[in-house]
This record gives C-alpha cells, sequence and structure tokens, in this order.
C-alpha cells in the first residue's frame, strides 16, 4: 500500500533537488505496464510489484501536480518491452524529449537506451528510476542521503578509475576478475541532474565505468539473494571480454543462459555477453540486496554488468544490460588495493 503523506515530501524534494524542476517547465512522468503476455507467463508476485510501480508513477505524477501547480505535469504509460536496456519505442521517446524533465519509474530500466540518450541530447533532464519502490522515499531511505557528501565522494572514486590502467575484483563469495580501464573515464551517478541534458539514476550513488572490451577474464560470483528470486550461487566466467559460461543459478541461471544461448554465435547473443561495466556503491543509506536499483548503490559494495555499454563511453550496442552486485568485494587498481572487503582504503 502506497502511504501519500510519507511520499510527498520525498517527491517534491526530488524534483525541486535532484532535478532542479523550475517554474513553468514541463514534467514528464513515464511507467511501463504488464503486457497481456506477461500477464499470462509471470507470476502474480511479479506481477503485482509492476502494476505497483506504475501506480507509484501515477501518484508521484499526482503530487507534483499538486505540489508544484506552476509546472506542467503529464503521464505517459507504455507496454513493458520485458528487458532492462531495450529501446521502448518512438512514443516513449517523443514524450521523454519534449520534457524538461523526465521521471521514468519503470519495472524494466530506460537508462542504456537510445531514448533516453536522445532526450538528454534535446536537453531533457533525465531520472531513470527501474524497479524503484515507494520506500525509496520515506525518510531514513535512499533518497533521503546527504546527495553533497555522495557527490564528493563519488567523484573522488572516478577520478581513481579515470587515472588507472588495469582492475581486478575479487570477493569472499568467489569472485575473481581482471580487466583493462585504460582510457576509459570514471563517470559519476551522484544524484543531481540539474544541467541541461543531465541523467542518472534515482536512487544515486556510483562511479562507474565500460572496462575495454575484450579484456576481461576470470569469473563474477553473483551470490544468493543479491539478484531478485537467486536462491543459489550463479558463476558467470569471462574469456578475452566475454561470458562464455553459466554455472549454477538455478531458474535465473537457466534464464541467463537462455538470453546469452553460447552455441548462437550471432547477434544480438554476442553482444550481451559483453562485460560492461564497472561500477561503485556509494549511498550510505542503500540498504536492499534484492533490488538491483537500490542494491548497486550500497556503500562498500563492486558491480559488474553485461551487455550495452555504448552508453558510458564503450564500443558495444546490445538490447540487455544487467547489473550484478558483489558483496564485501576487494578492489584494486593497478595492482594497489583501493577497497579491501567494502571498506575504502583511501
Amino acid at each position: 500500500m502506497i502511504d501519500r503523506k510519507k511520499l510527498a515530501d520525498g517527491v517534491v524534494n526530488m524534483l525541486k533537488v535532484n532535478m532542479g524542476l523550475k517554474k513553468g517547465e514541463k514534467l514528464t512522468v513515464v511507467t511501463d505496464i504488464p503486457t497481456a503476455e506477461e500477464w499470462k507467463t509471470k507470476d502474480s508476485t511479479k506481477l503485482t510489484e509492476a502494476v505497483e510501480r506504475s501506480l507509484l508513477a501515477k501518484t508521484v505524477s499526482e503530487i507534483a501536480a499538486e505540489k508544484i501547480p506552476d509546472c506542467k505535469v503529464e503521464f505517459f504509460v507504455y507496454p513493458s518491452i520485458g528487458k532492462h536496456g531495450t529501446y521502448p519505442g518512438k512514443d516513449v521517446e517523443g514524450k521523454m524529449k519534449s520534457a524538461d524533465v523526465a521521471v521514468a519509474i519503470t519495472t524494466y530500466s530506460l537508462t542504456h537506451t537510445d531514448a533516453r540518450v536522445n532526450a538528454c541530447k534535446a536537453g531533457t533532464r533525465v531520472a531513470s528510476m527501474p524497479m524503484f519502490v515507494a520506500e525509496m522515499f520515506y525518510p531514513g531511505g535512499p533518497m533521503a542521503a546527504d546527495y553533497r557528501e555522495i557527490d564528493k565522494e563519488t567523484k573522488n572514486i572516478a577520478e581513481w578509475i579515470t587515472k588507472a590502467n588495469e582492475a581486478k575484483v575479487t570477493s569472499p563469495g568467489g569472485t575473481d576478475i581482471t580487466f583493462s580501464v585504460k582510457d576509459r573515464k570514471g563517470m559519476v551517478d551522484a544524484g543531481i541532474f540539474i544541467e541541461k541534458g543531465a541523467w542518472g539514476n534515482l536512487p544515486s550513488g556510483e562511479a562507474y565505468c565500460a572496462p575495454v572490451e575484450g579484456t576481461a577474464n576470470g569469473k563474477l560470483v553473483v551470490e544468493p539473494n543479491w539478484y531478485p528470486d537467486l536462491k543459489e550461487k550463479m558463476t558467470l566466467i569471462f574469456k578475452n571480454g566475454h561470458v562464455t559460461e553459466i554455472i549454477g543459478g538455478g531458474k535465473i541461471g537457466d534464464e541467463y543462459r537462455n538470453l546469452l544461448d553460447f552455441k548462437k554465435k550471432e547477434e544480438p547473443y554476442i553482444s550481451r555477453r559483453n562485460l560492461a561495466e564497472l561500477g561503485i556503491g556509494t549511498n550510505p543509506n542503500a540498504k536492499r540486496p534484492d533490488n538491483i536499483l537500490e542494491s548497486e548503490k550500497i556503500k562498500g559494495t563492486v558491480h559488474l554488468a553485461i551487455g550495452d555499454n555504448s552508453h558510458m563511453g564503450g564500443k558495444v550496442s546490445a538490447d540487455l544490460h544487467q547489473d550484478f552486485i558483489i558483496p564485501k568485494p576487494t578492489w584494486i587498481l593497478d595492482r594497489k588495493p583501493v577497497m579491501k572487503d567494502g571498506k575504502l582504503l583511501a
């Protein structure tokens, strides 16, 4: 049940502080709803979560219209695209491009899509909020963090990445992977999107980059409960920048073995296997391990993603971008540890 009273202050704070919404500007809130096929194939829990998220988006638009009456507010609904990072269609892109501020409270992420990129090129300030839940707005939640402090720490970490040539990530769970970040810019997602064309996730708090394609070797271990519905350990084996095998993971492992289909030697399967992102969480209020939007921002975690990196300075375009979070990581840059067991050393 959405607590409208608890939401109101958080919504207004997001629009005015994080997005810099000003008098006379247009705000567009977009959301996706389950398709007829998803009503047939998805279980009732997942459908409930998706519908509640759409209702949250509608409530956010209503609060914005009520509390910020000197701005035009539009609410737009579109059919679910079924995967994170898949282009949602020209109608969605057009609605986002026509706004000064676009807030995407969706089940499937628009972050790494041309719709988001082209909206930003048109000058729209975009908050991408896939898998967002109402509690994130509540007092003490990740939206209530000190974003000035997050901005400072995130910029420092991004500088370390920019200056580095090689990165290595290990963890008690078994992750052990090395890849190049040479000449790749460390980027900042710190929650303040007030400049024309600015964008990021909310809640925010991460430094990130696109690793150099073809350089990742080792394994990424996704631990139980650190991915929605993951009940057993899932291991992704990387060779020369691509996933070559997925071990374990139960039902979730089967889903990714199907998505990456290692028997196929053509697109879109090849690009989906790419190691796409290195990210470091910096939000001290982020806590939930089973919600990827929030868990990738948890201070003291590292996340790696597969699929598209073309929207963060890389060279691979894909119809998938999927993050996997690593708790208590040790992170090494140019053979020097900069994080040990989730604690920054510098």
